[in-house]
């Protein structure tokens, strides 16, 4: 039996033998987020395997190092000014990210007070009355914090860096980017952009860099700059931490999270950043249960679901060839003919089967997509979602690694209502953006207001696909509500033309994730 110490509570720990032919001994009810949420300075001792349950069932976090008191430790104490801690948006129960339903439920149960609503992020704007919760609305229906980057953007040492374009406002509807003290034009001139926090767990997949490769081949992808050095050790490092790559270590995210999300007057400690940081490296989640298809660890189920495979894999591993699958085998759930499909689980069990093939080995054009098909693949070119962009062993996002703009914030790909727009017209000298040219309508700039180049606009990192269950919406800027609408933005995008049934299949794997 699973070890679970005292003040944590899953919902429900499950023996082996508690599914006898296909059906739940236990059922389990409709989901509520209340009582997942771990707010800043609770005392809990994190150790060994703790569940959460979710709207497809159940998330297993384990923590690979010793005992973890939260009490006094510098993840879950409250060290900001605004009260919040590290974990106020990255929730054991979201895979360490932070989901709309946990979001909504924390509004609901202090009436907008708790920290997570803090005005400098957690709404739409600073300026803007703060027990509205109209002025959180970003964050209420997408899951979306107010991230301020420094116009024009500045370089590690803090100095400007010359942009290649000029940047408009076009749209404000949160009515920060035209504001006068947190606007674009302000005595401290800032953009603000809105995305979703990123799940910090499983991070050996993320730091690692591809195996196979002498250090001075560690350059990006798609553009072939280098990678960028940990100042500490002087060694490459991956970019994979953040959406637009600007801070690519664990200490220097941690520092600027203190600084800016938990409005810290004074920086962390080095006894505090190497806390955070053996936390991180610690933890791993997937999805443990699934409500449809029952366990997903154990005896008969495929070898790369639940979060021992992701504590017991190899980082830096490319995953999309028939031999080394991104995510496994799921030959054991496969079924050669409707006879062999007794229960509603086995039928669940066999669309997901299918789902892995359709991920791995349904191939279709991948056309425009800024920073990525001009890396000399060609445009367009024939990939599967493993073997395009979505790679790396056990984690599935892009090993190489590379950034690039699928159209998530770009016109006329994705447009929002509900986000800023912006006009970006580049110097007749810059590199344009691939497919966009010099004149780039964006809601978010995206690597562009790191690097301040033309051809990055709009460009962004992919993330890793594990516990998607638990920490819906998805894309960097919370588009798609559903898995299912993640699956509908790409059959779109790139014209699939998915059948029904692919699509339910394809959900159906990126649930047990």
């Amino acid at each position: 039996m699973k070890r679970i110490s005292p003040g944590i509570t899953p919902r429900f720990i499950f023996c082996g033998a508690a599914l006898v032919f296909g059906v739940a001994a236990f059922s389990q009810p409709e989901f509520s987020p209340a009582g997942n949420w771990w707010g800043p300075g609770v005392d809990r001792v994190i150790e060994g395997e703790v569940e959460f349950d979710n709207p497809h069932g159940r998330l297993r976090l384990i923590n690979s190092g010793p005992p973890i008191r939260t009490a006094g430790h510098p993840f879950f104490e409250p060290i900001g000014e605004n009260g919040r801690a590290c974990v106020t948006c990255h929730q054991p129960a979201d895979a360490m990210g932070l989901s709309v339903d946990m979001i909504r439920a924390q509004w609901e149960a202090t009436g907008g007070k708790d920290p997570l609503f803090a005005a400098v992020d957690g709404s739409n704007c600073p300026n803007l009355p703060q027990d509205d919760p109209g002025s959180h609305s970003l964050l209420l229906e997408k899951g979306l914090f107010r991230i301020a980057r420094p116009w024009p953007p500045r370089a590690d040492d803090g100095t400007a860096i010359e942009p290649e374009f000029t940047l408009e406002v076009i749209e404000d509807p949160t009515g920060c980017n035209l504001d006068p003290e947190y606007g674009l034009h302000s005595d401290e001139p800032m953009v603000s952009v809105y995305r979703r926090p990123r799940p910090v767990a499983n991070m050996k997949y993320l730091l690692t860099l591809p195996n196979g490769v002498t250090p001075h081949e560690y350059f990006m992808y798609n553009d072939k700059s280098l990678l960028p050095k940990d100042p500490e050790t002087g060694e490459f490092v991956s970019v994979q931490l953040m959406s637009d790559g600007r801070l690519p270590t664990l200490s220097l995210q941690a520092r600027d999270a203190g600084m800016t999300h938990l409005e810290m007057l004074s920086e962390l400690s080095e006894s505090d950043l190497e806390a955070i940081e053996s936390f991180e490296r610690s933890i791993y989640v997937a999805q443990s249960y699934s409500r449809d298809g029952g366990d997903l660890t154990g005896p008969s189920t495929p070898p790369g679901l639940g979060p021992e495979a992701m504590r017991d894999g190899y980082p830096g591993e490319l995953g999309n060839n028939p031999i080394n699958r991104v995510f496994g085998t799921f030959e054991m759930w496969d079924a050669s003919s409707e006879e062999e499909l007794l229960t509603e689980r086995d039928r669940f069990r066999a669309s997901v089967a299918r789902g892995a093939k359709v991920f791995m080995d349904r191939r279709f054009i991948i056309k425009d997509v800024g920073v990525y098909n001009d890396k000399g693949l060609g445009n367009p070119f024939k990939r599967s979602c493993a073997s395009g962009c979505h790679n790396t062993l056990l984690a599935g996002m892009d090993l190489a690694p590379g950034f690039m703009d699928l159209g998530l914030n770009n016109w006329p790909w994705n447009r929002r209502e509900d986000l800023p727009l912006f006009k970006a017209v580049c110097r007749d000298d810059a590199r344009p953006q691939s497919y966009l040219g010099r004149v780039v309508y964006t809601h978010d700039p995206g690597r562009a207001l790191v690097t301040g180049k033309c051809s990055d606009l709009g460009a962004s990192m992919t993330q890793q696909m594990r516990g998607l269950a638990a920490r819906a919406p998805y894309f960097m800027n919370g588009s798609a509500d559903t898995l299912r609408e993640l699956v509908d933005f790409y059959d779109r995008r790139f014209n699939i033309r998915y059948t029904e049934q692919e699509k339910r299949d394809l959900v159906n794997f990126m649930s047990v994730l």
